[in-house]
């Protein structure tokens, strides 16, 4: 499975992302966030790859988040209720992520990204 770079094209960490992939030279099939939201059935089962909490995969510095005043909300929302939240809107989403076989990273850390990738640092 080739991996899947889900990123908003415009957001600076995206970009570093990209070209961090680029130049290690790792084939990856690239995802417009907003263009190509998944659905809360996929986050779902992108929650269960991922090592952390599910609310990481809220974009909280985004604007949609503050307007529609999430930071009180998702504490209290189940898993099921964050991924359809998430699923109404791509900017809501945390970018960039790395969508691997076996798991999912969710925001650029290289160093994560280095271990995941099995690239030496």
């Amino acid at each position: 499975m080739k991996p899947v770079f889900m990123c908003y094209p415009k957001c600076t960490t995206c970009r570093k992302a990209k070209k961090f992939l680029e130049a290690h030279e790792i084939d990856f099939t690239e995802r417009h966030i907003v263009e190509d939201n998944p659905s809360a059935q996929e986050i779902l089962k992108l929650m269960d790859r991922y090592d952390g909490p599910p609310r990481r995969f809220f974009n909280t510095s985004g604007m949609v988040y503050r307007e529609r005043g999430l930071k009180d909300q998702v504490p209290n929302m189940t898993k099921e209720e964050m991924a359809e939240e998430l699923a109404t809107d791509g900017m809501l989403v945390k970018r960039p992520q790395l969508h691997l076989k076996d798991k999912v990273l969710v925001g650029f850390k290289q160093e994560e990204w280095e271990k995941a990738l099995g690239i030496e640092g």
